[in-house]
């Protein structure tokens, strides 16, 4: 790596560890009600919406009647975002003129983004209306992340509370995510997106006419609004084709580490807000410490990766087998403004997190590369994870570290002060299980489908199974982003990842809110000489030991057809 690069990196480790503390102290405060910063702004926005919605704020849900709510919600934005796309050529701006969306596709794509995968199979701005993009896509953008900022609420109540059975309100905690968190940062950074370059307009196609004497086709459109909350809600679906390695999308150098910083802070954030939740900032410092590390060792790995490139190559040509390193590093599939550092560091940030956004090409990553990105996701994006989604599956984690402790010393596991017992650690096991068996089933029955050998897969071999193990891995972790080469824009890929996005998403939301309505029935005990404390770097230890141990039983067999063999081909 060189000197710059160590620069963007650290520059972007201390902005982090600057801004992550208050903002999550400031989202703590959203969830606990009561006066704060901005409520002269915020509260009378809330109070006609409650009203609007027929929400008593002061009524609390059961966990049930909070997953019901979510459900119901998802149910409704899906509907409407599918007929928005069904019916887009017959309504208003739509400057390009692009027809409806096919019925399959129109499926894929409302799954998508309400489930806050972002999984595109399209080009953006030759596929979907500007009104599609702005009401349909970008609303989505915003109500899925606080929904799951949402139940993330609710599993922290239960965790907080003791001897109750309501674990929130699901309309108030979206309302006040929505309003008193996504909309002020993304609309701040859309204002600092624009002054880059990122497009907003409501133009369609500019014609430009070039010295070789062609004609080039320019969009434009609402992208600056969009782009703003895909990157800080941890969405990731762009509204140009390549996304954020697309020069109206992502500018400069400045834009870049920008976008790279929103994907990553509230999930950092969430940390410090759990800490002070919980009336514990170590436990906040400690769950931090998870993330920080996992996401730190992915992204040096990845970024060394790129800038070594491959060792077939060097400056004595492609012909001979080099004894040093690709000069300049892998640039295949990647931006020359940005180059392998930039590229690898979003490649590791964007699979931490549920983003799925891109500045570079996953598919042309060298083959130790591709696999980190991978690998990455599969451990289920727990580093810092997605806004909400992520926090709550590192504290599954660490609710199975406490038990497998237990365990070791024969006593009953604590967190928190509440007795991890059988039915907490059923729905943690089927937590785990549920993102795995839909992930590996949909990959084991594709192989067998003939449209998927035949038409999808372009490359044969060891990197056409990676490139399908992707979009099944990226699609059933929420994540959106893909290997190139791999066509997905078929009636069963469409439907096969549309099983796994849901599955992804409500297999895993579904038993968080009952573990928080498990949680939130037990009165906390006071810690004795035996407890485990969590709070400790040793405790950091061994959530890291129990993740990375998870995922590679259950993953490296299926890592092993595909990148694995990339990198010894190498």
């Amino acid at each position: 790596m060189t000197a710059a690069g160590w620069v963007q990196f650290v520059a972007l480790v201390v902005l982090i560890g600057v801004t992550a503390p208050p903002l999550g102290f400031y989202i703590a405060r959203v969830y606990e009600g009561g006066p704060m910063v901005g409520d002269r702004v915020f509260t009378p926005v809330e109070r006609l919406l409650y009203r609007f919605c027929r929400v008593n704020p002061d009524r609390e849900q059961h966990w049930t009647v909070y997953a019901v709510s979510l459900l119901a919600f998802s149910v409704v934005g899906f509907f409407l975002l599918y007929v928005l796309q069904r019916v887009q050529s017959h309504l208003p701006f739509n400057p390009t003129n692009v027809a409806d969306v096919a019925p399959a596709l129109s499926m894929n794509t409302a799954v998508s983004f309400v489930t806050n995968t972002n999984w595109q199979a399209y080009g953006g701005e030759s596929t979907m209306s500007h009104l599609t993009q702005m009401v349909g896509l970008t609303v989505q953008q915003f109500v899925s992340a606080a929904a799951g900022m949402a139940v993330m609420a609710a599993l922290l109540r239960g965790l907080a509370r003791g001897g109750g059975r309501t674990v929130g309100n699901f309309w108030v905690d979206v309302i006040r995510t929505t309003i008193r968190v996504l909309l002020p940062l993304a609309f701040v950074f859309a204002l600092v997106l624009i002054t880059q370059g990122v497009i907003q307009n409501t133009h369609g196609f500019t014609a430009a006419h070039t010295v070789a004497g062609v004609t080039q086709r320019i969009p434009g459109g609402p992208n600056a609004s969009m782009e703003s909350i895909k990157q800080i809600g941890t969405n990731g679906g762009d509204f140009l084709n390549v996304n954020s390695a697309h020069p109206l999308s992502n500018p400069t150098k400045l834009s870049d580490f920008l976008e790279l910083y929103a994907i990553l802070i509230i999930p950092f954030a969430l940390a410090f807000t759990f800490g002070r939740m919980v009336k514990d900032k170590r436990q906040g410092y400690a769950v931090f410490g998870v993330m920080f590390v996992i996401w730190l060792a992915v992204a040096i790995g990845t970024m060394y990766a790129e800038t070594s490139g491959n060792p077939r190559l060097s400056d004595r040509g492609a012909t001979e087998v080099a004894t040093s390193a690709q000069p300049g590093g892998n640039m295949e599939g990647k931006e020359s403004r940005f180059g392998p550092i930039a590229s690898g560091l979003w490649g590791a940030s964007t699979t931490g997190t549920s983003n799925g956004s891109v500045n570079a090409m996953h598919d042309s990553f060298t083959p130790t590369g591709g696999f980190l990105v991978l690998a990455h996701i599969k451990l289920g994006e727990v580093s810092p994870g997605g806004v909400g989604v992520g926090l709550n599956g590192l504290l599954v984690f660490a609710i199975l570290s406490v038990f497998i402790a237990g365990l070791m010393v024969g006593r009953t596991p604590e967190y928190l002060g509440k007795k991890i017992q059988a039915a907490e650690v059923k729905l943690v096991a089927l937590y785990i299980l549920a993102m795995p068996l839909v992930l590996l089933a949909g990959v084991a029955i594709a192989t067998f489908v003939g449209s998927v050998k035949n038409t999808s897969i372009a490359n044969p071999g060891a990197h056409g199974f990676s490139e399908l193990l992707y979009a099944f891995t990226s699609a059933a972790n929420n994540n959106g982003s893909a290997f190139a080469g791999l066509n997905a824009n078929t009636s069963f890929l469409n439907s096969a990842l549309a099983v796994a996005m849901l599955v992804g998403r409500f297999f895993l939301i579904i038993p968080t809110l009952a573990l928080a309505g498990s949680l939130v029935r037990k009165r906390p005990v006071p810690p004795s000489a035996g407890t485990f404390p969590t709070h400790t770097p040793l405790f950091v230890v061994l959530v890291i030991g129990v993740i990375f141990i998870v995922g590679a039983l259950t993953f490296l067999p299926a890592l092993a057809l595909g990148p694995l063999v990339e990198v010894l081909k190498i």
